[in-house]
């Protein structure tokens, strides 16, 4: 069976595909381009993408012999899902193994914005730590009873409770289906609604799925209901944001700050609106970026691949 890779995953890894299929790995412009993803896909039993592919009816149709499409990420907004159910092909992806390591990030980000980490490495790298600082110079915030809200309580979303937890912030939190009394007690949350959750919080953080429901659902209404001293954290899918409208959120100061780790179209450059900002964290979509979580990705990748190929149940599937 022949397989394709729209990117070099690890070494390890593809020494393991290579044991049972005829591998090819594309190695040129990063996204694989459309055309050329096309034409090497036909002849492919299954294939093996990332987050920024777009995996859209096009592509799929043009597999006629693809049986499995494994994703390296836990999203899969970037594949046309429904075709290729209509197709028989089965999806697989990797939930789970990067839940502490993207709600690490996520604390991380709000660390970094409440106590002002980034402006303080500048400050003395740029040589402007010229004086001992008094009682009211470069003061950050407190974590401690700040309100913590979070858009999306699932695997995430949970993870980062346990966390801010322990900074003994109140966490409340918005999801489409709201959790079981029981489960808001044990984890120490409370239910609000949509508005709330932004009118309320000092700190909002999204770990909800970008879905046509949620596309661009945070935007400049919503942010002008925040508190001034409020941030915005993203490390879920950047289409959530208007990017836009947060722009001006950030340049009117109608909220304090951001911190983003995905973002509309990746990668973003210097000439992004957001990247001449001093009041926005910026990192490149390394949410999941760790040496342990990143190789148990590429694990589950191509086992994955290999027990569907092998007509067996995977270890995540994406259910339609």
């Amino acid at each position: 069976m022949k397989i394709l890779l729209t990117r070099k995953i690890h070494d390890f890894a593809i020494k393991e595909l290579k044991k049972k299929y005829d591998v090819e790995v594309h190695t040129g412009k990063i996204p694989m381009p459309k055309n050329l993803l096309i034409s090497k896909i036909k002849d492919k039993d299954g294939l093996i993408c990332y987050p920024y592919d777009s995996i859209d009816a096009d592509v799929i149709n043009a597999g006629t012999k693809l049986r499995v499409i494994s994703t390296y990420s836990v999203g899969y907004d970037h594949i046309d899902v429904k075709t290729a159910s209509s197709r028989g092909i089965v999806v697989g992806y990797t939930p789970e193994v990067l839940t502490r390591a993207t709600a690490d990030m996520t604390m991380a980000l709000i660390l970094a914005l409440f106590r002002r980490i980034p402006e303080g490495d500048k400050l003395v790298r740029n040589d402007k730590w010229s004086t001992i600082f008094g009682p009211y110079e470069f003061l950050g915030t407190d974590l401690y009873q700040k309100t913590l809200g979070i858009f999306g309580m699932g695997r995430i979303g949970k993870a980062v409770v346990k966390r801010a937890s322990g900074f003994e912030m109140n966490i409340i939190y918005h999801n489409r289906t709201r959790l079981t009394k029981n489960e808001e007690k044990r984890l120490g949350i409370k239910y609000v609604s949509f508005e709330n959750l932004f009118r309320d919080s000092d700190v909002v953080s999204i770990h909800s799925p970008h879905t046509p429901q949620t596309h661009e659902i945070i935007n400049l209404k919503l942010l002008n209901k925040m508190k001034r001293t409020a941030f915005l954290i993203n490390t879920a899918r950047g289409k959530i944001i208007n990017e836009k409208d947060l722009a001006t959120a950030l340049k009117r100061r109608i909220i304090a700050g951001a911190g983003l780790d995905v973002f509309q179209k990746e990668p973003i450059n210097s000439k992004h609106p957001f990247a001449k900002m001093d009041n926005i964290i910026l990192m490149p979509h390394s949410g999941s970026a760790t040496i342990e979580t990143r190789r148990k990705m590429a694990e589950i990748a191509i086992k994955n691949l290999e027990l569907l190929l092998a007509d067996k149940k995977p270890i995540y599937q994406v259910i339609v």
